[in-house]
């Protein structure tokens, strides 16, 4: 009889779908049998602002409790709600190659960024994108939306909202790519921590062999150390998941680089902080040094230009 390995996720479709394509990939690995294991969150049930109610890590806490309580045999986060202090009873099992990290505009009459009215009404419940639309296009509006990515295209679609700003990896999950009027260079508009990538989280103590080959064969090291550096910063700035923090890590020619902004909470204020190392190999652990190599330094010189006085402290569950 089959290994059954017991998957939990958040109960949305995009969690769901998300899910489903990581676990194939373990099930096939592991040469064991998949059972999901749906589990709601407070981020799933209230509608009030994420700042509100804890910023993301409020999707990350009941995933962990479950784990904890051995409902299930690991769990599938979105890397970006995710807190990026450590916990005690859990370790990150596998980082999967990271798709798409940019953020997308979904606006009607196929209108970008650059040519919404002025008074346009944009929706988002994350505190980064409202900043950066207010450094952007401080003559459009933003309105905090909260919602599926259904629910916010739907908004669109209605006419109550001119645009809604999502990220260009959960469309994609999704097959939905195609309602992105405008993809949003990262260079101009650097995204969430983590954003595009999945974080399969485990217990500390080890697994069974064949799940720990499983995760060893769907982990991506050059995701693991970039996602590692843009997360160190927002550990580093003691800020929490949901802060208005952009950071941007890449692996090219033999380089890590890691971009990371600060802005304050109107987008009238921006501090940047750009770093590159040479890691000694590319193996994991000299990865992870280069990750908080260039981490550190764009953490000090961020701190060092006033970043503390833009960014809230961040909640732990």
């Amino acid at each position: 009889m089959s290994t059954v390995i017991r998957v939990g996720t958040r109960g949305s479709a995009l969690a769901m779908a998300q899910t489903r394509q990581i676990s194939e990939r373990i099930a096939k690995a592991a040469g064991a049998e998949i059972e999901l294991v749906p589990i709601t969150t407070q981020g799933d049930t209230s509608r009030a602002s994420l700042a509100s109610i804890g910023g993301t890590g409020v999707f990350a806490a009941a995933l962990r409790e479950a784990l904890l309580a051995g409902e299930c045999d690991l769990v599938v986060h979105s890397l970006k709600d995710l807190p990026t202090a450590e916990h005690e009873g859990l370790r990150l099992g596998a980082v999967p190659k990271r798709v798409d990290a940019r953020d997308v505009l979904c606006a009607r009459d196929g209108l970008t960024l650059a040519t919404l009215p002025e008074g346009a009404r944009v929706g988002t419940g994350s505190p980064r994108r409202i900043a950066q639309l207010g450094a952007a296009r401080p003559d459009v509006v933003a309105v905090d939306l909260r919602g599926n990515i259904d629910t916010r295209l739907g908004k669109v679609e209605s006419g109550e909202l001119d645009a809604v700003l999502l990220a260009a990896a959960g469309l994609g999950r999704l097959g939905r790519l195609d309602a992105a009027t405008d993809h949003l260079s990262l260079g101009d508009w650097p995204t969430a921590p983590g954003q595009g990538a999945l974080a399969i989280e485990v217990r500390r103590e080890r697994g069974d062999r064949d799940l720990e080959r499983a995760l060893e064969a769907i982990d991506h090291a050059a995701t693991r150390a970039t996602v590692l550096a843009e997360r160190l910063v927002l550990a580093g700035l003691e800020a929490g998941c949901a802060a208005p923090v952009g950071a941007t890590a890449f692996i090219e020619d033999e380089l890590l680089f890691l971009t990371a902004s600060v802005y304050s909470a109107d987008g009238t204020r921006r501090l940047t902080s750009s770093h590159a190392a040479t890691p000694e190999s590319r193996s994991a652990a000299d990865l992870a040094d280069a990750a908080r190599d260039v981490a550190d330094r764009a953490v000090d010189e961020l701190l060092g230009n006033g970043a503390a006085d833009l960014v809230p402290p961040e909640e732990q569950p």
